[in-house]
């Protein structure tokens, strides 16, 4: 059965009124895998593990034999090169976790296979069945945890360098081979297969999930940006220096403790998580998931990144494109200083306003002028940018009339570039 209910996992009403009646439950359900989620501790907390304790208890209640649960490769990677790993690998000491996410999918993993042969309350002489899937960074389209904080990241130029050495390795998985590992996995639960003889294969057990082809995130992710039109990380920053910086970030997020699930509050740049699943080799074998539920990915990393990328391309010429940070700044720091230096009374920094003013233009006469031309121009650029927009990109038209009204030309040669497609 499927049911299309919508509650709040962490709700024990609102779970068993989404699982009452099904045969088979997948767990997809977390909370905190990257960004400013990653340092909402109770929360975290609160849906991996008290959720995933809710599930549970309503598949004992009402009788439901199958559970998939949707893992991560944190709960045996914590920062550690591991190469070709396989599932008899120890779980990540739960203390040793530098984020709660990795701790908490890793107390939740463990309590979903302890579960395994638990007997059932409403089916007698039956018990549940479960397993966990460990699935690598998903990607495709629709995809929206990584991929869609990482084009934000490129397209404001915040991609300034690579972590860790060009040899280091990590593991994707496409979209839909995860979808076929799920499929399989409920499959390998069932205790009516005459072949498995009435013990399903899967009970108990943990997979690796992956596309099978380990590669650099920045080379992975190099196609994708390029057919953005957006530019490529350069220079490389360590592991150690990487770390620091994520630190200092965390620290500061940290203090922002109570703004962190408002929208105006920015991801922040890089976290200690993050560092260590970008630039430290870490790559898993799903032979287990191969010969035990038949696993090997339908799609090609080549064929999911060329998917990726299609969907991506759709999706940027259907939005609202713009030049890079630096360009806002320039413009809104450039704009601001001569409305100043031009208008105001010499209160608070004006005058020193007036004073850079008069060092570039010589005369204050001069720096009205020059403050009056650039607000025409603006106004002119911004309503020609609506107008343009209005026959080549008319849902976003007013969004081009803003952001050429605040940016000038460094927003209208975005607008001609689209026009001339």
């Amino acid at each position: 059965m499927v049911t299309n209910d919508v509650g709040d996992l962490t709700r024990k009403k609102d779970v068993e009124k989404a699982l009452r009646g099904a045969d088979c439950v997948f767990n997809l359900a977390s909370f905190g895998m990257s960004g400013k989620e990653m340092l909402q501790f109770g929360r975290v907390d609160e849906v991996n593990i008290n959720g995933t304790c809710h599930i549970l208890e309503a598949c004992i209640e009402f009788g439901i034999r199958r559970l998939v649960y949707v893992s991560t490769y944190n709960v045996v990677f914590g920062g550690k090169e591991i190469v070709n790993g396989n599932e008899t690998l120890p779980y990540f000491p739960i203390d040793d976790h530098v984020d709660p996410y990795g701790r908490s999918k890793s107390i939740a993993e463990q309590l979903v296979l302890k579960y395994n042969g638990r007997p059932l309350k409403k089916n007698n002489g039956k018990c549940l069945y479960t397993c966990a899937i460990r699935p690598a960074a998903i990607y495709g389209p629709g995809e929206e945890r990584h991929f869609p904080r990482i084009i934000s990241f490129a397209k404001l130029g915040l991609l300034p360098f690579r972590i860790g050495d060009a040899n280091v390795k990590t593991d994707w998985v496409y979209v839909d081979n995860l979808v076929l590992a799920l499929v399989l996995a409920s499959m390998g639960l069932l205790d009516d297969i005459p072949m498995n003889g009435g013990h399903p294969v899967a009970a108990g057990q943990p997979y690796f999930i992956s596309d099978g082809s380990p590669i650099n995130s920045f080379e992975f992710l190099q196609p994708l940006l390029r057919s953005l039109d957006y530019d490529l990380p350069k220079a490389s920053l360590g592991v150690p220096h990487a770390l620091l910086l994520g630190k200092i970030f965390q620290g500061i997020y940290t203090l922002l403790y109570p703004w962190l699930n408002r929208w105006w509050l920015p991801h922040p740049f890089i976290l200690p998580a993050e560092v260590y699943k970008v630039g430290v080799t870490h790559y898993f074998s799903f032979l287990k998931a191969k010969e035990e539920l038949g696993y090997a990915p339908i799609v090609t990393p080549r064929e999911g990144m060329a998917a990726t990328i299609s969907y991506w391309q759709d999706r940027k010429r259907n939005s609202l494109d713009g030049p890079t940070i630096y360009a806002w700044l320039f413009c809104i720091i450039g704009m601001a200083t001569l409305f100043c230096a031009a208008c105001l009374p010499d209160i608070g920094p004006v005058p020193l306003f007036k004073a850079i003013s008069l060092f570039v233009f010589r005369s204050m006469r001069m720096t009205r002028t020059v403050f009056l031309l650039a607000t025409a121009a603006h106004i002119g650029e911004a309503m020609y940018a609506w107008r343009l927009a209005k026959r080549v990109d008319p849902v976003n038209a007013r969004g081009w009339f803003w952001q050429t009204f605040a940016l000038g030309i460094f927003s209208l040669r975005f607008l001609l570039k689209r026009a001339k497609k």
